[in-house]
């Protein structure tokens, strides 16, 4: 329980108060000559010249410190190697969305057969489907091209790389769509986006973490930064003071850096005497927006003790499954046998949202669910998702959906609950997705008269347990959203290959059967009633409403034989 998790950089914002007309003066000219060398830098970069090399003739031009230089061209790398490690992925989501797209094409392009006792095709609905061929080839169209460019761009080495976002850029050509008077307005934001922010870089082995910008802590806490303005804005002073700074958050997190300094001798092989300093390094960042200027510290925080017993230790309590979806995070907690202790139900919908908006729901469900993972001393398991696959498929799904989708953030959830437990000092683990919602479905919702959702948050916690994933029955009864059921016979089980063989034959048959039941009228139709033995063991199909928060958080073994069936369960 003394064990300690890695070191995580974390970074914490504050905004800027008090500021006067010279220091807003001075910042706004830091980040233009700061923006000015950068995109300098880039050129070059993209001329084939090596950056480093540029680093004496770059100082002495724009009249920028050693350690300036440093920071720019740390900042430039990172987005140049972010554009290149992405590219990958990024090629093959276009693949992926060409294919799909290709299909959806195919399947408008036939003309549909009349079937017996259906009508042919009418002449409105050949107009939709005709509309919808020709929105889908020019969509096509799109994506070929797109797909082209960046190919090219790969095979060339080439970084294209737009200061000031690209669609700012984009803007010029509708000025009345974004609210511009006329082209002058639009150069001065253009200007502004592009030299609105500037790097100071830090080291552990400089004063306060960073010589660039020195922090001193006050008696009542509050910092005052010490920033070092370029050689060429010095009129008076190289130094601009900033007072009053306090960030709402981490600020115990960068007083324990800025407390970590120290200085040390050292003695060398000649004999000689040397001190050096050691401790945190922090890295600030100034940032201008609407509101005003902003600096975000960068500062690695060492975990707290952990507090979750080690996953497949002899001291293991359990684990918690969650399962992130568009609309929700379904939990499930369960104990060290595998068995279901707890499951919820937490909502974050997030489809038009701002970012902030996004942020602070996905904040409120995580913080809920490290707190309960602290409480109950057990790890927190999470599916290595790739969404670029499902992305790609938005060509030919319903628009509820594909909206859903396109707003889930499911990157930002994982790391936002990895964040929150690396500072609680919870273990995070992640398993292999496969086939975790069909298990869910099948051997655990009915079961435990719980969701879907909930039924794969269980299957993910005990796969990282290192449980049994095989059927727990012969026929499987999976809920619907009206609740009611369907009913699905399950494939024999071969046991001279692996279990997952067998959930994927399990899939394509609860895939067909999901299609047929929502074509037909039952989808729309009140469930029917559930049997008193049937009722224990899917409770949240009483009358077809959606369960209560509070009726899920306790969750009981039902009470019913899992092999008895009444004469409704065969019902679709």
């Amino acid at each position: 329980m003394t064990e300690t998790l890695a070191t995580k950089t974390f970074t914490y914002r504050t905004r800027l108060y008090g500021l006067t007309a010279v220091d807003l003066a001075q910042l706004d000219a830091y980040a233009g000559l700061y923006g000015q060398v950068e995109r300098k830098l880039f050129a070059a970069a993209a001329a084939g010249q090596d950056v480093p090399k540029l680093k004496s003739s770059t100082i002495d031009r724009y009249g920028i410190t050693a350690r300036q230089f440093n920071a720019i061209a740390a900042g430039l790398k990172g987005k140049m190697s972010s554009i290149t490690q992405r590219r990958d992925g990024l090629l093959k989501e276009a693949e992926q969305r060409i294919k799909k797209a290709e299909a959806v094409i195919e399947r408008l392009a036939k003309k549909p057969k009349a079937k017996k006792g259906h009508p042919a095709e009418t002449a409105a609905e050949k107009r939709l489907r005709l509309h919808q061929l020709h929105q889908k080839r020019r969509r096509l169209a799109t994506l070929v091209a797109r797909h082209a460019r960046m190919k090219d761009d790969a095979q060339a080495s080439r970084i294209r790389l737009a200061f000031g976002s690209n669609r700012l850029f984009s803007a010029q050509f509708d000025l009345e769509a974004n609210a511009l008077a006329d082209h002058a307005a639009w150069r001065e934001q253009w200007r502004d986006a592009r030299s609105s922010q500037f790097m100071v870089i830090g080291s552990k082995d400089e004063t306060a973490g960073c010589q660039g910008c020195v922090a001193t802590v006050h008696d009542d806490d509050g910092l005052s930064l010490r920033l070092r303005l370029p050689d060429c804005l010095v009129e008076q002073d190289k130094y601009l003071t900033i007072d009053g700074v306090r960030f709402a958050y981490g600020h115990a997190q960068v007083l324990a850096a800025l407390g970590s300094s120290k200085r040390f001798a050292r003695t060398t092989s000649t004999g000689k005497t040397s001190r050096s300093l050691t401790g945190t390094a922090i890295t600030y960042r100034f940032v201008r927006d609407a509101k005003g200027w902003s600096v975000l510290a960068s500062v690695a925080v060492d975990a707290a003790k952990r507090v979750s017993a080690p996953l497949k230790s002899a001291s293991t309590l359990g684990a918690i499954g969650v399962d992130i979806n568009a609309d929700h995070l379904a939990v499930a907690q369960v104990d060290r046998h595998g068995n279901l202790v707890e499951a919820l139900r937490i909502d974050t919908i997030v489809y038009g949202k701002t970012g902030h908006q996004r942020t602070a729901v996905y904040g409120d469900a995580v913080k809920e669910i490290v707190e309960l993972a602290a409480r109950a001393g057990k790890p927190i398991v999470l599916e290595r998702l790739d969404f670029s696959k499902k992305k790609a498929e938005l060509e030919d799904v319903d628009r509820r959906h594909a909206r859903l989708l396109s707003a889930m953030a499911y990157r930002q959830a994982s790391e936002m609950i990895q964040s929150a437990a690396h500072r609680r000092g919870v273990e995070v683990v992640e398993v292999n997705p496969a086939y975790t919602s069909v298990i869910g479905a099948v051997n655990h919702a009915r079961r435990f008269g719980i969701s879907v959702h909930m039924g794969a948050a269980l299957a993910i916690a005990r796969r990282a347990m290192g449980l049994s994933e095989r059927p727990s029955q012969r026929i499987g009864l999976v809920p619907v959203r009206n609740g009611g059921h369907v009913t699905i016979a399950l494939p024999a089980r071969n046991r001279a290959v692996h279990v997952w063989s067998h959930w994927a034959g399990v899939r394509r048959a609860l895939r067909a059967s999901l299609a047929g039941y929502y074509r037909s009228a039952q989808a729309k139709a009140t469930a029917p009633p559930l049997t008193p033995f049937g009722r224990p063991a899917c409770a949240s199909g009483f009358d077809g409403a959606t369960p209560s928060r509070e009726s899920l958080a306790t969750t009981a073994r039902p009470a019913c034989p899992q092999d008895l069936f009444s004469p409704w369960d065969g019902q679709i």
